[in-house]
């Protein structure tokens, strides 16, 4: 049985078995010094990730943090065998209050990132970022808030994008401006779309969508999956 991050589970997932997703997931840990028991988000990220890679397009993550995912992907693909960019997009010190709306001060969220900061959980310095990615000549981190530094995402041409930003207007921001740079068949990975207690993110993305005309998979992961079309 699968019982952790907030899934419970008797479905198969003897993807834990594979050594491929194994040596993945352990790249993710060492990029982060710690295990989050994010398994089947990961796979969710991988699998993502694997078919977004066929597409002629770059990689953009919105909320990098230590980069569990991020590193976890560019692991299993190899990156720099791809000829593509992975955008690692971060303020490195948690949420920036400029972008944090009413609704979400009323529940608390600047509480959570000043806890998650006092905590260590959030990183508050891009220098082991920059460290843990040197690994890879084709990644290209870009340190601060969005939707600031979205102009320095300068590809025309996006294949996967995963936003992680814990806050509703930057994501919203983000898949605004990314919008039109995604190619036919690219998958928009929402890192908190589903998940409990992040409840503003997922209205805010649910009226993007809408006027997009398109929907997002809500999954058990508490993720969120769209694709472009």
């Amino acid at each position: 049985m699968y019982d952790q991050d907030g899934l419970k589970s008797i479905h198969n997932c003897d993807f834990l078995e594979d050594p491929s997703f194994i040596n993945a997931y352990e790249r993710g840990i060492a990029a982060t010094g710690q295990d989050y028991c994010w398994h089947w988000r990961v796979h969710i990220g991988l699998w993502a990730a694997r078919s977004a890679i066929k597409l002629d397009g770059d990689f953009v993550e919105c909320g990098v943090n230590a980069g569990f995912l991020s590193s976890s992907i560019m692991y299993d693909l190899e990156w720099d065998q791809h000829n593509k960019i992975f955008y690692l997009l971060d303020t490195f010190n948690g949420l920036d209050e400029r972008y944090v709306s009413e609704a979400e001060l009323k529940d608390g969220i600047l509480d959570k990132n000043n806890k998650r900061i006092k905590e260590g959980f959030y990183v508050t310095s891009s220098r082991l970022i920059k460290e843990n990615f040197s690994e890879w000549k084709n990644a290209r981190i870009i340190e601060g808030s969005i939707p600031d530094t979205l102009s320095e995402i300068t590809t025309d041409k996006i294949a996967f994008v995963h936003i992680d930003l814990n806050c509703a207007t930057p994501e919203v921001e983000a898949l605004n401006y990314l919008w039109n740079k995604l190619l036919t068949g690219a998958l928009v990975l929402l890192d908190d779309y589903a998940y409990h207690g992040y409840h503003h993110q997922k209205y805010a993305i649910d009226n993007f969508s809408e006027e997009k005309g398109v929907y997002v998979a809500s999954l058990p992961t508490g993720q969120g999956l769209l694709i472009k079309t």
